[in-house]
C-alpha cells in the first residue's frame, strides 16, 4: 500500500483523533497538540502542554480534554483557548500517564504506564481511572500489563496490552464500573519477563495506538515492536496488515471524510533520550479497504 506523508518534522507523535474534517494528534516533547487537514495543510497549534500531551478526547459541550503525563492530570481547553485543569489523577495512577478516550457521555478512560519505562524500571502493572464529566477520578478495572490504546466497541472498553501480547475487554457497567476482563485478542502469552526490554521484545504482537472499530467491527492497531499496523477483527484475528518498513509505529486512527484513511504515527525508537532532541516523526497516511464504523 502506498503512503503518504502527512506530517513530517516532529518529536514523536501519540493519539491520533480525527474530527471536523482535521486530524489532531500529540507530539510528545515540542508540548504541542496539532491539527491539520488530511493533507498536513493548514497545520495549527491547538494546545501547549508543558507537562507532556498525549491522549485526546472532547467533552459533549466541546472542550478539549488533553492527557498532561508528567504531571498526571487532564487538560480542558475551554472555548477561548486557555487551558485548565480538569482532573488531578496523581492519586490514582503512577506516573507517567498515557493514553485516553472519552465517550459520547463525557467520561474519560485513562491509563499510565504504571512503571519507569524510559529508565528501564521492572515492569507493573496497572489499573485504569475514569474521569467523570465534573472531574472526579475513580480507579477501575483490574491491573492491567501497560494499557495504551482504547477504543469503545458496544458496551465494551478495549485496551490495547502493549507488554500482555493482547488486547482485551471490559464491559463498562451502568454505574461506570468496569466488568472481569477477558480477551479480545491473544497474540501470544504473557511474557514472564520483569525486564521492560526482554518482555517486549518477546511478544508476537506489542499492541499500542488502535483506532476506532471499522463498518465490520475490525479494529486496527499500531504494532510497537514490528513497524506495522494490524486489522484486528472481532474473532481476535489479524486480517490484514500496513507496514511501515524499518520505522515504528506507535499509534493510528481511521479518518479522512469517507473513514478509508489509516493515519499512522511513526519514528525511529520510542526511546526518549533518543526522541527528545530529535525531529524525525512523521504521521502518514494510507487508504484501507474498510472505512471506519
Amino acid at each position: 500500500m502506498e503512503q503518504a506523508t502527512v506530517l513530517t518534522g516532529m518529536s514523536f507523535l501519540e493519539g491520533p483523533r480525527w474530527r471536523d474534517g482535521r486530524i489532531w494528534v500529540s507530539d510528545f516533547y515540542t508540548h504541542r497538540v496539532l491539527s491539520a487537514r488530511p493533507d498536513g495543510s493548514d497545520l495549527r497549534t491547538e494546545a501547549e502542554v508543558p507537562g507532556r500531551p498525549s491522549g485526546l478526547g472532547w467533552l459533549p459541550d466541546g472542550d478539549l480534554l488533553v492527557v498532561s503525563m508528567r504531571d498526571r492530570t487532564i487538560q480542558r481547553r475551554r472555548a477561548d483557548g486557555t487551558l485548565v485543569v480538569h482532573a488531578d489523577l496523581s492519586a490514582h495512577l503512577s506516573p507517567p500517564l498515557n493514553e485516553m478516550i472519552v465517550d459520547a457521555d463525557g467520561r474519560a478512560w485513562v491509563g499510565a504506564f504504571g512503571f519507569d519505562l524510559m529508565n528501564g524500571a521492572p515492569r507493573e502493572t496497572t489499573p485504569l481511572a475514569r474521569v467523570d464529566p465534573d472531574g472526579t477520578v475513580t480507579t477501575v478495572g483490574e491491573p492491567l500489563h501497560f494499557p495504551n490504546g482504547m477504543a469503545l466497541v458496544g458496551s465494551d472498553l478495549v485496551v490495547a496490552e502493549t507488554f500482555g501480547n493482547r488486547l482485551s475487554a471490559l464491559r463498562i457497567g451502568a454505574d461506570g464500573t468496569l466488568g472481569p476482563r477477558r480477551d479480545r485478542a491473544r497474540f501470544g502469552p504473557v511474557p514472564e519477563e520483569q525486564d521492560p526490554l526482554v518482555a517486549i521484545a518477546g511478544v508476537a504482537v506489542a499492541p499500542d495506538g488502535m483506532s476506532v472499530p471499522d463498518r465490520d467491527g475490525g479494529i486496527w492497531v499500531a504494532d510497537a515492536v514490528g513497524n506495522r499496523a494490524v486489522r484486528v477483527l472481532p474473532d481476535g484475528g489479524i486480517a490484514d496488515e500496513v507496514s511501515t518498513g524499518g520505522t515504528g509505529t506507535y499509534a493510528c486512527q481511521l479518518g479522512g471524510d469517507d473513514g478509508r484513511t489509516l493515519f499512522l504515527c511513526t519514528a525511529p525508537g520510542f526511546a526518549e533520550h533518543e526522541r527528545r532532541d530529535t525531529r524525525l516523526a512523521e504521521l502518514r497516511a494510507v487508504r484501507v479497504a474498510v472505512p471506519s464504523a
